[in-house]
Parts: C-alpha cells; structure tokens; sequence
C-alpha cells in the first residue's frame, strides 16, 4: 500500500466515523424530539381534563341540582309521553287515595 492510499483510507475512515456520530446525534434528536411532542400533547390533554375534575366539575355540579328537571322529575318515555313505570305509579297513588 502506497503512503497515498493509506492517507485516502485514513481519512476515509475518519469522514465514515464523523458520519457515524452525526447519524446518531440525530437519531437521538428525533427521539427526544418524539417524546418530547408525546409529553406536550398529553399535557395539552390531559390538564384541562384534570383541571376540570378538580375545579369547575363541583361547581358544575352545584348548580346542577337547580336545574329544572334534574332531580324532581323523572325521564320521560319516546317522544316526551309518560313511560308505563310512570303510568303505573300514578294508578297506584289514585288507587290509595280513593
């Protein structure tokens, strides 16, 4: 091997381990890069849902209780018409009445 080959593969291998350490410097910049965006999108997720639970969800449920038709009257059946179960109950009370 003449000094110039051995100078070109010298340097080929210094350029190839160059090479080698710039892949894997961006290969770790994209996984950190990947977790990074998985941490900030659950974040963006998952706080306004905790913030809601802990703060606004018991308010919300405060007021719920004034709401019409929320504790006092019982569903209605398809299209608004009294269900049989609510049928039944007003046939028994006028029956006990009477």
């Amino acid at each position: 091997m003449t000094p110039e080959e051995k100078k070109l593969l010298e340097e080929t291998l210094s350029l190839s381990r160059e090479n080698n350490r710039m892949l894997h410097a961006l290969r770790r910049s994209a996984w950190i890069g990947f977790i990074w965006k998985v941490l900030l999108w659950a974040g963006f997720i998952l706080v306004p849902l905790y913030l809601y639970q802990q703060y606004l969800g018991p308010i919300f449920q405060k007021f719920q209780a004034f709401a019409p038709g929320s504790a006092t009257t019982t569903q209605p059946g398809v299209f608004g018409f009294p269900s049989f179960a609510e049928i039944q109950k007003l046939i028994d009370s006028y029956q006990t009445k009477h």
